[in-house]
Formats: structure tokens, C-alpha cells, sequence
């Protein structure tokens, strides 16, 4: 490993130690507000862990370009330089939303993913900065993998924001049910169901916390915002795709397992966007429907990359 690989690694440590900082600060914060002692005052541990976080971004960015400085090329010509890319993209588009609204209860769930990625990426996928195959030393290069990057870190924020918005519908269907709300009987007319006063025993894993979580509608709108964006991006990652395998292998599709996944993605994704503006799938359905889309890039990453044969296996990507 040259010195510059070195430095590259020594920041990406830098980011992780920064990382896990602010996974125990927004872990303080979520629990703070769960037993409502941070609400209404200054959320100190929530300003530690998200100054830790702009640390340990800055520290991932410069992990990121001395990698491509070692390497003499763009960063991200492999699986482990891939996980470093993507997640740096989700951190900053975390770091990106804050500029319009209070989403600093996210950083547990964006923040915790990422740190396990990138220590993964450091101890099974990490390979010594190097030159790439003589096929894959194009333009294209550039142009594709760093689209499908921004793409996937897109992506990963608009899951993380289905599974909260998941959580909190629970939590407003369970705060709706104990306050007494109407319901139908037997397919009759609807009469109130009298319950017991709430107590705060009984109530679920958010507790205190949910009343801190922006509404499900307004969690599900942004996801599907952040999911529209991501479906661009992944359609030109699959055009993008075609066009350098033309250029590297002489033929635009080959029914490689890496092309098919591509493909499979798409059209998902295609799917839950068609479905959410002309069927009226809003709500737990698209929730549902993003996880499922986020699950099959997971497949393509790891399964795919790591269990299948292909032409790109040679490459990690």
C-alpha cells in the first residue's frame, strides 16, 4: 500500500470513529425524547452528534478522493471503494435535508447503517488501490458507476425514511385506537369503541418519540420525492451501463446476472412510482413498496456481486 492509500484508510478510520461518536449522540437524543426530557429544550447531544457527523463527512470525503489519488483513477471501480462512495452520498444527502426541515431524529438510522457499511468495507472488501481492467478503463467509467453511487445513496435515505414512516403509522393507528375512535361493526354504521384512558405503560417502542417524528403522510411524500429522484438516476445508471458495455464487450445487453439486476431494480421502482400517481398506493403500500426496491439493490450488492458469476465479477461492481 503506497502512502497515499495509507492516509486514504487513516481517514476512513477517522470517519468511522467520528461516525460512531454521533450514533451514541442521536441514540441519546432518541432516547431523550422518548421519555420527553429532550423535547422543549436545547438537545444538546443531538448538536454534538450532528457537528460529529459534518466531521466524520468531511473526513469520508477526503477518504474518498485520496483513494482516487492512490489509485490514479475515480474511486469507485470496486465493491469496497462503491461502499465508500454510496455511503458518503447518504450521509451528505442526510446532512443536505436538514436545510429544509428538522429531520435530526433520522441520524440513528442513517448514521448506525453506514458506520456497519463502511466497517464492512474496510475489513472483508477492502483491496489495495490499483489500476482497473483494460476493458473497464474508460470514461464510462466515470460517467456510469458515480451515477449508480448517487443513486443507491439516494435510495438508502428513502428507505430509511419508509421505516420510520412505517413505525409512526403504527404509532398513530395505536394513539387513534386508545383515544376512542369511531369503528364499524359487522358492516353496520359506526359507533364509538369507549376504552380505558391510555396509559403510558402500554404504549409502543416510540412512546413520547413519535410525537416528535413529523407525521406518516408527510414522512411517505418526502420518501417518494427522494425515490422519484433516485429512479431518474438509476435509469440513466442502466442506459449508461448499456452503452459502456457496447464500448467495453461489443454488445449493449447480454443477460449478464449484474445486467438483469439492473434491470429488475428498474423496474420496480417503476412500478412503485407508477402505482403511487395513478393507483393511489400511498401510505404503508409505497412504504412497502421502496423497502422492497431498496431489498433488490441489497441482492445486486452483496448477492449478486459476491455469489454469482458474471463479467462484472472480476471488477466488484
Amino acid at each position: 500500500m503506497n502512502d497515499t492509500g495509507q492516509l486514504s484508510l487513516l481517514a476512513i478510520y477517522g470517519a468511522m470513529a467520528a461516525y460512531a461518536v454521533a450514533m451514541v449522540g442521536f441514540g441519546i437524543d432518541l432516547s431523550g425524547l422518548r421519555d420527553g426530557g429532550a423535547q422543549g429544550r436545547r438537545r444538546r447531544a443531538v448538536g454534538v452528534a450532528m457537528a460529529t457527523t459534518a466531521l466524520g463527512a468531511a473526513l469520508h470525503l477526503v477518504g474518498v478522493v485520496l483513494r482516487g489519488v492512490a489509485a490514479g483513477r475515480v474511486p469507485w471501480a470496486n465493491m469496497y471503494e462503491f461502499s465508500l462512495v454510496f455511503t458518503l452520498v447518504a450521509v451528505l444527502v442526510f446532512l443536505g435535508l436538514q436545510l429544509g426541515r428538522d429531520l435530526r431524529f433520522l441520524g440513528a438510522f442513517v448514521v448506525t447503517p453506514v458506520l456497519l457499511t463502511l466497517g464492512l468495507a474496510v475489513a472483508v472488501l477492502y483491496v489495495a488501490a490499483d489500476g482497473v481492467q483494460p476493458a473497464l478503463n474508460h470514461y464510462w467509467l466515470v460517467i456510469h458507476v458515480s451515477v449508480a453511487t448517487i443513486a443507491v445513496g439516494v435510495l438508502a435515505i428513502a428507505a430509511v425514511l419508509s421505516v420510520v414512516q412505517l413505525a409512526k403509522e403504527r404509532s398513530e393507528l395505536a394513539r387513534a385506537s386508545e383515544a376512542g375512535v369511531l369503528s364499524t361493526v359487522g358492516g353496520g354504521p359506526a359507533e364509538p369503541v369507549l376504552r380505558d384512558e391510555p396509559r403510558e405503560g402500554g404504549r409502543s417502542f416510540w412512546g413520547r418519540l413519535a410525537d416528535t417524528v413529523p407525521g406518516s403522510v408527510e414522512l411517505e411524500r418526502l420518501a417518494y420525492r427522494l425515490n422519484a429522484v433516485g429512479f431518474l438516476l438509476w435509469s440513466f445508471t442502466l442506459v449508461a451501463g448499456a452503452i459502456w458495455a457496447e464500448h467495453a464487450w461489443g454488445r449493449a445487453w447480454g443477460w449478464d446476472p449484474k445486467e438483469v439486476w439492473t434491470f429488475v431494480i428498474w423496474v420496480v421502482y417503476a412500478a412503485y412510482l407508477h402505482a403511487r400517481a395513478t393507483r393511489g398506493w400511498d401510505g404503508r403500500k409505497a412504504a412497502y413498496f421502496c423497502l422492497a426496491g431498496f431489498g433488490c439493490i441489497l441482492v445486486n450488492y452483496f448477492v449478486v456481486n459476491l455469489l454469482i458469476d458474471g463479467l462484472h465479477s472480476y471488477s466488484g461492481l
